[in-house]
């Protein structure tokens, strides 16, 4: 069995793409207060959230157990509106040699929005599960997010 794999979601969302992608590559210090899973994010190391070299630290529940980690920006592609993010650190490093989260805000040509997240990893041992609880998780907070993002513009700025 390999301990090398690539798991992915597509949700149907309301909010645009643009919407989404923006978010991610302009606010994402503001996901702390949307999705309900996350707990809490910092800046670690670096002076700017949305660039590369800037590490953040995150706390989350994942399977029903509060997980820590550190991640960064390794790349972001604005015409496609993909952004690849590197988790590693603390309860990742314990059961992953290799963990990135990929994220994509994709047009429908009806004119609808997907977003499709994917886990790709690599596991320290066989014995360590795939990361289907991450999938499970990102499920959950583009619920949240979208949710957030469809407010009305006026209930959004008081957030």
């Amino acid at each position: 069995m390999s301990l090398a794999g690539i798991i992915s979601i597509e949700v149907g969302v309301l909010a645009t793409a643009e919407k989404w992608f923006n978010i991610f590559s302009k606010q994402l210090h503001h996901i702390q207060n949307i999705a309900e899973r996350i707990h809490g994010a910092k800046l670690h190391q670096g002076d700017d959230w949305h660039i590369n070299d800037s590490v953040k630290h995150w706390t989350y529940t994942i399977d029903g157990k509060s997980v820590t980690c550190q991640e960064i920006i390794e790349s972001i592609d604005e015409q496609n509106k993909t952004m690849v993010f590197k988790l590693f650190g603390e309860d990742i490093d314990k059961q992953f040699k290799v963990f990135n989260l990929i994220f994509q805000a994709i047009d429908k040509k009806d004119g609808s929005a997907a977003i499709k997240w994917s886990v790709e990893y690599e596991r320290v041992t066989e014995d360590v599960h795939p990361p289907f609880g991450y999938i499970e998780f990102c499920n959950q907070s583009v619920k949240d997010v979208d949710a957030y993002l469809v407010k009305p513009e006026e209930i959004v700025k008081k957030l």
